[in-house]
C-alpha cells in the first residue's frame, strides 16, 4: 500500500459520523450540523444560526467549490455531521468530503445496469445518516447502506422492479432504527408505496401501498385493475411527527396522468397527505387535494409540521403549498382540513369546499384540441422545499406563475413504457411564464411579500435566525433576501443553473451556506469569521 492511500484510508477511518435516533430527534437544537434533508423531522429549512445575518450578509465570500463528475443535474441537499458533509451525486453515486476544505474522503461509485426508465433526469436528492452508516435510494430502485467511514457496501436491498417503471430519486428519512423510502414511477404506470427497512439489516419492516388493492380500504375509487398502474409515487421526502409517532408523506399523481377514462373514482391515494404509524405503516388519516388528478399535479411535496394557536386553540398543524396553486392548513392529529387558498394564478376551481376539495370550474379537463389552464403541468410550485421562520412566523417557498396546454390521448399500458394519456404543451413560446420567491401569512394565505424572478425557479428556500432568506434561480443565482420584507440583501452567479437546497451548519465556529449549482457543491462564509 503507498503512502497516500494509507493517509487517505486512515482519515476515512477517523470521520466521525455518529448520527443517533435522539440526535434526529433534536436536530433543530443543533444548528451546527444539517443531519437530515429537511434540517429536521419538522420540515422547516429553518436553522437558529445567526453569525451570517441582514447586517453582514453581503459580505459572504466563496470558501470552496467542489466539482462533481457528472454532466447531470444535481438536485441533491449535502447533510453535514460533525465536519463532514455527505451528498448524493447523480445518477446515485455518494461522495464524503470535509465540509471545511471540499476535499474527498471517499466516493461510492455505483454501476447502473440498462436501461433505466426515469420520468425527468437521472437524479439523486440526499442521502440519509444513522449511526455509522450512509443510505441512498438508486434510480435502478435499490435501496443501499454504506460505511460512513469508508463508503464500503454494507448491503445492498431491491425495492422494486426497474424493468416495470421503478426508481428511486428522493433522499430517505430515518426513523427510530429504520429507513423510509419513497419511489418514483408515476409515469409508468408503477403500483406506488412507501416503505421501511431495518437499518443495520436491510430487512422489510412494513409497507403501505397508496393505491389500494383488493379488500384494502378505499380499492372502490378504483374501477376494475385500473389499481395495478395507478401511480401514486411516492419521490420527495416527507416529514415525522414523533409526538404522535406519524410518518407524514406525499403522494403523486394517478395513472395514466392526462387521461382519467381507464380510472374512474377518486383514485386514493394518489394526489394525498398520508400519515402512517411508524411502527407498523398502517395509515391514521389521509387527505386528497384533487380527487381524480388529471393534471399530473402531484402531492409530494414537504409537509411542514407546526404547532401553534388556530382560532384560539392551541392546534397541530401542517402547512402544505401543492402543486395545484392551493396553499392548506391541516389538522395533524386527524388530517381534517382548516383552511385553503390560492397562493398563485389558477383557473381550474372555483375554490375549495369545506372539506377542502375542489369546486371545478367547467371546460378544464384536458381534450384532443388541448385545454390552456394556470398553473402548468410543472405546477405553482414543486418538490424543491419550502421553509417555514418561527421568527417571523411566515411561509416561504419558490412559485411559478405558468400555464400549460393539456392534450387528452390513448395509451395502452405496456411494462416499462411510459403511461400517460398524452403529452401536454408544458412551456408555450408565446407565454413561458415566470416565477420567484413568496413570503405568506399561513394563517390567513395572505401575500406578505413577493421576490420576482425572470424565469421560474427550481431551487428550494432556507431561513435562518440571522433574519436571512436563502434561494438560488435557473439563472445561476444564489441570492439573500431580508426574510421580513424580502428585499434583495445579496446575491452571486455561480455559472450553473440551481436546482437545489442550500443548506447552513458552522465549521469551527464558521456559519457556512452551501448550495448546488450546476453540477458543483459552492460553499460561503464570511471572512475574518472564527477559525
Amino acid at each position: 500500500m503507498n503512502r497516500l492511500l494509507a493517509l487517505i484510508l486512515a482519515a476515512a477511518m477517523a470521520l466521525p459520523a455518529q448520527v443517533t435516533f435522539d440526535r434526529l430527534l433534536n436536530a433543530a437544537s443543533d444548528p451546527g450540523n444539517w443531519i437530515t434533508y429537511s434540517g429536521s423531522y419538522r420540515g422547516w429549512r429553518y436553522s437558529e444560526l445567526n453569525q451570517i445575518d441582514k447586517s453582514n450578509v453581503n459580505g459572504l465570500q466563496l470558501e470552496w467549490v467542489h466539482q462533481m463528475p457528472t454532466t447531470l443535474m444535481v438536485e441533491a441537499t449535502p447533510l453535514v455531521v460533525d465536519g463532514v458533509m455527505y451528498v448524493s451525486e447523480p445518477p446515485s453515486n455518494v461522495v464524503a468530503m470535509d465540509a471545511r476544505t471540499g476535499s474527498v474522503y471517499w466516493r461510492y461509485r455505483r454501476a447502473l445496469p440498462t436501461p433505466i426508465n426515469t420520468c425527468c433526469g437521472d437524479v439523486n436528492r440526499g442521502v440519509a445518516v444513522l449511526g455509522d452508516r450512509v443510505y441512498v435510494g438508486t434510480v435502478d430502485a435499490h435501496l443501499v447502506a454504506l460505511d460512513a467511514k469508508t463508503g464500503s457496501v454494507v448491503w445492498d436491498v431491491p425495492v422494486a422492479d426497474r424493468m416495470r417503471g421503478y426508481s428511486m430519486t428522493g433522499a430517505p428519512l430515518i426513523v427510530k432504527d429504520m429507513v423510509i423510502t419513497g419511489v418514483a414511477g408515476g409515469e409508468y404506470g408503477i403500483r406506488g408505496f412507501l416503505d421501511a427497512y431495518d437499518a443495520k439489516t436491510g430487512k422489510l419492516r412494513w409497507r403501505f401501498w397508496t393505491i389500494p388493492g383488493p379488500g384494502e380500504a378505499n380499492h372502490e375509487t378504483w374501477k376494475g385493475d385500473s389499481w395495478k398502474t395507478g401511480g401514486g409515487s411516492t419521490w420527495v421526502t416527507g416529514s415525522y411527527d414523533a409526538a404522535q409517532n406519524l410518518i407524514i408523506w406525499g403522494t403523486g399523481n394517478p395513472s395514466p396522468d392526462w387521461n382519467g377514462d381507464s380510472r374512474p373514482g377518486n383514485n386514493l391515494y394518489s394526489d394525498s397527505a398520508i400519515a402512517l404509524d411508524a411502527d407498523t405503516g398502517k395509515l391514521k388519516w389521509h387527505f386528497q387535494f384533487i380527487p381524480h388528478d388529471l393534471h399530473d399535479w402531484d402531492a409530494v411535496q414537504v409537509p411542514v409540521l407546526v404547532d401553534d394557536t388556530w382560532h384560539g386553540q392551541p392546534k397541530k398543524l401542517v402547512y402544505w403549498a401543492h402543486r395545484g396553486g392551493f396553499f392548506y392548513v391541516l389538522d395533524r392529529e386527524t388530517g381534517k382540513f382548516l383552511f385553503g387558498t390560492p397562493f398563485a394564478k389558477q383557473t381550474w376551481a372555483k375554490g375549495l369546499d369545506d372539506s377542502g376539495h375542489p369546486d371545478l370550474l367547467p371546460n378544464t379537463e384536458p381534450t384532443p384540441e388541448g385545454t390552456y389552464l394556470w398553473p402548468g403541468v410543472q405546477g405553482a410550485t414543486n418538490w424543491y422545499s419550502p421553509s417555514y421562520n418561527p421568527g417571523t412566523k411566515l411561509f416561504y417557498l419558490s412559485y411559478w406563475e405558468n400555464r400549460s396546454v393539456y392534450r387528452k390521448g390513448e395509451q395502452e399500458y405496456t411494462p416499462g413504457n411510459r403511461y400517460i394519456g398524452s403529452v401536454p404543451d408544458i412551456d408555450l413560446k408565446d407565454d413561458p411564464g415566470h416565477g420567484g420567491i413568496r413570503a405568506l401569512n399561513p394563517r390567513t394565505g395572505e401575500r406578505v411579500w413577493d421576490y420576482p424572478l425572470q424565469t421560474k425557479p427550481w431551487a428550494g428556500v432556507l431561513s435562518t435566525a440571522g433574519g436571512v432568506l436563502f434561494g438560488g434561480s435557473d439563472e445561476g443565482y444564489i441570492f439573500a433576501l431580508d426574510a421580513a420584507t424580502g428585499h434583495e440583501l445579496w446575491r452571486k452567479n455561480l455559472g450553473g443553473i440551481i436546482r437545489a437546497n442550500p443548506i447552513t451548519y458552522t465549521i469551527n465556529g464558521r456559519q457556512m451556506v452551501s448550495i448546488a449549482a450546476g453540477s458543483s457543491i459552492f460553499t460561503f462564509a464570511l471572512p475574518g469569521a472564527a477559525r
